[in-house]
């Protein structure tokens, strides 16, 4: 005869929660949305002129731009409060678009690089989950984005919008949706344990039981002029650019 013992509902509440706590968590969070512009090649056009922001389902969530001789800057957070009145449930997905504006006066390249790991109850990051399992619906197919594959990794994908950017042109949305893989529920282990009375105590363990994920998007911005050399000064990217100003990598 076969006992089998299955984790409470408090340690499947658990999983839900550091979910969230790690979304609604703001100082020093990983998921941070940084907004920076490469400085690295910038003696040929004013520092007044550059400005670049983060927009997620149609709100700026993070920006800088230098105005009146000082940056204006705003740092958001991503999925903020999108899991306020219900449990985040893996396999569902949840409307995230992101998207960029430039917000300067001159125009402008755009790049946007996506993290996505995760946590231990410790606060570590653990390197031997699959960030794979944190999944954005990228909108690639003639959006104009492009992913650089050669620069990206499991845990980071680096994007760029291939067309110059007027100011105050915004980009298509880079991304249409967020979700977590249910296959996390499949990632278990099982202990078999033997009790005096001749039942068996079958202990089911869930990888991801306690773990909270973290993603956090970064863009900069590059000018225009001298692209091929701003482009490889600022990004380290070889470039190849269309008499229409398109961008196709090397």
């Amino acid at each position: 005869m076969k006992k089998r013992r299955f984790p409470s509902a408090r340690l499947l509440l658990l999983f839900f929660l550091s979910a969230v706590l790690i979304l609604l968590s703001a100082a020093g969070s990983t998921r941070a949305t940084l907004m920076y512009y490469s400085e690295n090649y910038s003696v040929e056009v004013a520092v007044s002129n550059i400005g670049v922001s983060l927009l997620e389902n149609g709100e700026v969530i993070s920006c800088r731009n230098y105005k009146e001789d000082r940056w204006a800057e705003k740092t958001g957070y991503l999925l903020e409060n999108r899991f306020d009145d219900e449990r985040l449930v893996p396999g569902r997905r949840y409307p995230e678009e992101l998207s960029v504006v430039n917000s300067g006066a001159i125009d402008s390249y755009v790049r946007v690089v996506l993290y996505k790991s995760w946590k231990n109850a410790r606060g570590g990051k653990d390197t031997t989950l699959f960030p794979e399992l944190i999944g954005f619906e990228m909108n690639l197919n003639r959006s104009g984005w492009i992913e650089d594959r050669k620069a990206s990794t499991p845990e980071r994908a680096v994007y760029y919008y291939r067309y110059p950017l007027s100011p105050g042109q915004e980009t298509p949305a880079l991304c249409r949706s967020f979700r977590l893989d249910p296959s996390i529920w499949k990632e278990v282990t099982e202990l078999v344990s033997e009790e005096e009375n001749g039942y068996r105590t079958i202990t089911t363990t869930y990888a991801y039981d306690g773990y909270s994920f973290c993603v956090n998007a970064e863009t900069d911005t590059v000018q225009t002029h001298n692209a091929q050399e701003a482009l490889k000064s600022a990004w380290g990217i070889d470039a190849n650019v269309g008499a229409d100003g398109s961008l196709n990598l090397q």
